[in-house]
């Protein structure tokens, strides 16, 4: 019994820490080459901790040719050679750890990069050693293939990146499995060979000292085996294999499996990037008693009010489904699973953009206000590099600005091949790129932001000279000082750690607001996702103090002013006789 009391305290720390994620090609170039790399993250330490970061999430930097920015391994036990060396990593995992900060890896394995040498041993021959390592199937016969090959690939499955899902192999007469690029191809997880590979590198890492992983697409590891065609819609050419590649039959299989042989052998954080993952399946993943991860990325809050192409729109959100999502989430893991809190990422447009305003009127009162709303909820808070100075969007006007592999994909198939005009697909692509969340980070208003002193790999975003961490460190009122007190208040507050969550006005279009309780302690949230005065129609709030707004000021308490955020102390209804029913649900 004192093994695991022991043992639950010891995993408990990710429950109350600020994971700040890096995305290495962005963050800082310390050698001119216009590549962020491991030496600029060391230079930049000791800002995360003055942030108040406690774990750092580190995006790829195993070696990789780069197909998908670092998300393409062609070997997982070494660095690439544009971000550093071994040596320079194991000094940074030093050096952090010297600061009180944990490191935590980006875990990719569902696929790796067609440079592997086990991909290039793979297909080699049918007979090779290693050709079971990957998803290799016979084409359809008799059907023509729109790829090139002698029959239709074995399903009609898409690629998450546009396109089909299988590519046609002249060398061995077969097609391959890759749900991303072509250079992405699948492992075969059904092969325990494959498996113990991969868990021997996991431990390898993990002897090295880091601290944990956040784990790609990871509930993607089990296929159905059957591999049935999926649904044709939303005029997409190809079917829909979402069903059949995520949540699969021996997923939890496989993580159990995976917990046994090395997560639970080292003091880890672990997160699952969940495509297709719900509050029920967060539960079978990440439940206290599952065995599997410590917490599940999910993403149905930043993929509200898709277009008829799906994320490729410029829709703005719809309040009242992002208030469902969220809340959702809060109360069906309540005492059963950890919640991870993020609003940006790098697949995802900056969250000022996407919730707030762009509108330099009132960027920093909706940045701050976001960070009220979504980080006072329960769970893990994660920042984006940028996001605590309120980074917006990248305003590119020309497609050969952008990178991503994702991004040129669409526009070929949409525009090239389709019928979208160019002009509206650019509208999409500033809307909901990945490449808003890759520019540079803005340290300051020197040339390129203080990023490098070449040419940057991707444009910086050209308003760094308002929008930059050294003005924002030497303003008191700055978005990044506000993120810095609002984590210090967390770290404080047990009904933020532990209270139990109650949606307020689920139906108003424009107020989110919510109730915070551990037993007599309770807070009150409310946020103005408008740039227009709100009334407020909840009762009492004259009976407990302002703690916290964006404003700087008390507030008038009977409503909120643009983009306005404040946290109040909040008396027990019960406590005091009331109904929690006295509540309005509607203005």
């Amino acid at each position: 019994m004192r093994e695991e009391i022991a043992m639950e305290q010891r995993m408990d720390w990710w429950k109350d820490s600020l994971v700040y994620q890096i995305y290495p090609r962005s963050f800082q170039d310390s050698n001119g080459d216009g590549i962020g790399d491991i030496n600029g993250i060391r230079q930049r330490l000791g800002y995360l901790k003055e942030l108040g970061v406690d774990v750092i999430w580190l995006s790829p930097v195993y070696q990789s040719p780069n197909d998908d920015n670092g998300y393409d391994i062609s070997d997982y036990q070494a660095i690439m050679e544009e971000f550093g060396t071994m040596e320079e990593f194991d000094l940074l995992l030093k050096e952090a750890h010297d600061l009180g900060m944990k490191l935590v890896m980006d875990l990719v394995v569902n696929h790796t990069s067609d440079e592997h040498p086990w991909f290039r041993e793979s297909r080699k021959s049918r007979e090779n050693p290693y050709r079971d390592y990957y998803v290799w199937k016979e084409p359809k016969t008799g059907l023509l293939d729109p790829e090139g090959g002698p029959g239709a690939p074995p399903n009609n499955w898409g690629s998450r990146f546009r396109g089909s899902a299988w590519e046609w192999d002249e060398a061995t007469g077969m097609y391959y499995l890759h749900m991303f690029s072509k250079k992405q191809p699948d492992l075969n997880w059904e092969n325990p060979k494959v498996r113990q590979e991969i868990y021997r590198m996991m431990s390898w890492w993990g002897k090295k000292g880091i601290d944990g992983f956040r784990m790609d697409v990871i509930s993607m590891l089990s296929k159905n085996q059957d591999y049935p065609d999926g649904e044709i819609k939303d005029g997409n050419p190809y079917g829909d294999g979402l069903p059949y590649y995520a949540n699969g039959p021996r997923i939890h299989e496989f993580l159990q499996e995976m917990n046994r042989e090395v997560l639970s052998k080292f003091d880890w954080m672990t997160v699952g990037e969940g495509v297709g993952v719900g509050p029920g399946e967060a539960l079978d993943y990440a439940g206290f008693q599952t065995n599997e991860l410590n917490m599940m990325f999910h993403f149905e809050h930043v993929e509200i009010s898709p277009g008829p192409y799906g994320k490729w729109n410029n829709n703005p959100a719809d309040l009242v489904e992002l208030k469902q999502v969220l809340s959702r989430w809060q109360t069906e893991l309540e005492g059963k699973a950890w919640n991870s809190l993020f609003w940006e990422n790098h697949d995802y447009p900056r969250a000022v953009s996407r919730f707030g305003s762009d509108d330099p009127k009132y960027r920093e009162l909706s940045a701050k206000m976001l960070a009220i709303c979504l980080y006072l909820m329960k769970g893990t808070p994660y920042v984006y590099q940028g996001q605590e100075l309120g980074m917006i969007n990248c305003p590119f006007t020309k497609l050969s600005d952008y990178r991503d592999i994702e991004i040129f994909r669409v526009y070929h198939e949409m525009v090239e091949e389709g019928d979208v005009p160019h002009e509206e697909m650019m509208t999409y692509i500033h809307h909901t790129g990945r490449d808003n969340a890759r520019t540079p980070m803005q340290w300051d208003d020197s040339p390129c932001a203080g990023f490098t002193t070449g040419i940057p790999w991707i444009p910086v975003n050209p308003n760094y000279k308002e929008i930059n961490g050294e003005e924002q460190q030497n303003r008191k009122d700055s978005v990044y000082w506000f993120y810095k007190n609002l984590f210090q208040f967390r770290k404080h507050s047990r009904v933020i750690k532990e209270g139990t969550y109650r949606l307020l006005l689920p139906d108003h279009p424009g107020i989110f607001a919510y109730e915070r309780w551990r037993e007599e302690e309770g807070l009150l949230v409310a946020c103005n996702f408008t740039a227009q005065y709100q009334e407020l129609p909840i009762p009492d709030l004259t009976e407990g103090k302002m703690i916290l707004g964006n404003y700087g000021d008390g507030g008038d308490r009977k409503g909120l002013r643009a983009y306005e955020g404040i946290v109040w102390e909040r008396q027990n209804p019960l406590a005091a006789g009331k109904s929690c029913s006295d509540s309005p649900s509607h203005p």
